[in-house]
């Protein structure tokens, strides 16, 4: 009988895993589940030994994994220590656009397939995007708490202060995958004209969707908007620094919901109080949650809000259909669609499907 680890949360709950694979399953399998719920988002993830974004500890993920064949989970973390501890495991399937908790040098290394869900928060984070994008280009969450305070701020009618269109603007995304795509779709719906860069797109994505692909440089100065939708790595890492800001158009709005070491952070307050940059939506930060004091929480114009882009019932549903996708494969003997670690199938432990 295969066993089942469910290692949900508050997000994806053991719940929502169990209806998934109990739809994906054939009714002749009939797997033994143990389940683990895991303190996130209640508390925040970080750094579980060797591996990041996690929650719950090695310990309790060791104790759960006892006679464990699969494992499904968003945020229990997976170490070299874990896979030594845990001879049974064969699978793993993690329900987010990377497998960050995972160490997958250790887990090709004990033969463990490992499987992600590639695209599961795309519409949530678009949709979260235009909202940030529209709360910056017309001070929404600004004039909302001053006139809660008793503050009629009519001044945003003001020449000076007023803000601008969607409409006829130029919008520049740096980076250009499910997200950006679908992004890039909102917005010229409204009537913009799009620009991305992503050396690593599809050229003809780009075409069928009416999209412009220049350089870097180039799209920072012909953008009023520039919203951020990279993958963090080495080469991305402070992609927008000051040097980037300085080319952007007086006035520009910057968006951030992808993830915050792709920002430098540091000039940011003074651009905004120049001026010189006309408003910043952030979802995410270079530390999570940010302190108290962050010189940004002061600065004028800002729109922030706590890591929520991809936020929403349909993504958490979503995430545990596709890792219960692959885990229907794995079982029948096929190759999962998602597989974070190809190189495993060539060491893999007996059963395990080729």
């Amino acid at each position: 009988m295969t066993h089942i680890l469910i290692a949900g949360d508050h997000f994806v709950t053991p719940g929502l895993f169990r209806a998934a694979l109990d739809r994906e399953l054939p009714e002749t399998e009939s797997p033994r589940y143990t389940e683990l719920t895991l303190p996130w988002p209640h508390e925040p993830f970080g750094d579980v030994a060797s591996v990041h974004e996690a929650s719950g500890t090695v310990d309790e993920t060791i104790a759960a994994l006892d006679g464990v064949d699969i494992a499904v989970t968003q945020m229990a973390p997976f170490t070299e220590e874990v896979f030594a501890a845990s001879p049974a495991l064969r699978f793993i399937g993690v329900c987010r656009g990377g497998p960050v908790n995972v160490d997958l040098e250790a887990a090709t290394a004990a033969g463990v397939l490992v499987t992600f869900a590639p695209g599961r928060n795309a519409q949530a984070a678009a949709e979260f995007t235009i909202g940030l994008i529209l709360a910056a280009m017309r001070g929404i969450p600004m004039t909302d708490a001053a006139l809660k305070q008793g503050d009629w701020r009519g001044d945003h009618y003001a020449w000076e202060n007023v803000g601008g269109e969607l409409g006829g603007a130029t919008v520049g995304l740096v980076g250009y995958g499910a997200i950006g795509r679908i992004v890039a779709r909102i917005l010229r719906a409204f009537g913009a004209h799009v620009l991305a860069f992503d050396p690593y797109a599809d050229p003809a994505a780009l075409v069928s969707d009416g999209v412009a692909t220049v350089e870097l440089d180039d799209l920072l100065r012909r953008s009023s908007v520039v919203s951020l939708h990279a993958r963090l790595t080495s080469e991305t890492r402070h992609l927008i620094d000051r040097r980037a800001l300085d080319l952007m158009p007086e006035g520009a709005v910057l968006v951030n919901s992808a993830r915050g070491g792709l920002l430098d952070y540091a000039p940011l307050p003074e651009l905004l109080r120049s001026g010189r940059l006309g408003g910043l939506a952030l979802d995410v930060y270079d530390v999570e949650p940010p302190p108290a004091d962050w010189p940004l929480f002061s600065a004028p114009n800002v729109v922030v809000s706590p890591h929520l882009a991809g936020a929403t019932r349909q993504t958490a549903m979503r995430a545990a259909d596709i890792v219960a996708g692959d885990v229907a494969d794995f079982v029948a003997g096929r190759t999962p669609e998602h597989l974070a670690n190809p190189a495993v199938l060539e060491r893999l432990r007996p059963g395990v499907a080729r």
